[in-house]
């Protein structure tokens, strides 16, 4: 855990910012005009046959070892990796696979989770300790 004065905290928001910034690339970074639908580089690679697929895990598990480094718990990499795996099997079905990996958004979901991980420990460290009577 890092208290509030650690510059290790500062490191942690540096180090989750910059894996929003590649999870947006990959998962939202263009618009289909004139709707609210969003995808990203993981579903135009992901049409190449076979190889696209592939390719994306590259940035996934960049995710994941980030989070791992970073002292995220075990159940927490797990779940991550469930939602990467489940975005590869998604993605594997052709044609299919990269409408419905446009709506997953794993690598979102994946540093969301890492952040919400992150802002909970922190609200727990800042929060003040009961006195019992």
């Amino acid at each position: 855990m890092t208290s509030v004065n650690d510059p290790r905290a500062s490191s942690i928001a540096a180090r989750l910012d910059r894996l929003e910034r590649l999870a947006a690339g990959m998962d939202s970074r263009f618009r289909i005009p004139g709707t609210r639908i969003r995808f990203g580089w993981d579903s135009i690679i992901g049409l190449v046959p076979g190889l696209g697929d592939v390719a994306t895990l590259g940035p996934a598990g960049y995710i994941l070892l980030e989070a791992q480094r970073m002292g995220a718990p075990p159940a927490l990499l797990g779940r991550m990796a469930l939602n990467s795996g489940l975005d590869w099997a998604v993605g594997s079905v052709p044609l299919l696979g990269d409408l419905l990996d446009v709506w997953l958004k794993a690598n979102r979901r994946n540093v969301a989770l890492l952040r919400a991980h992150f802002e909970d420990s922190k609200e727990a460290e800042q929060r003040p300790l009961l006195s019992v009577r």
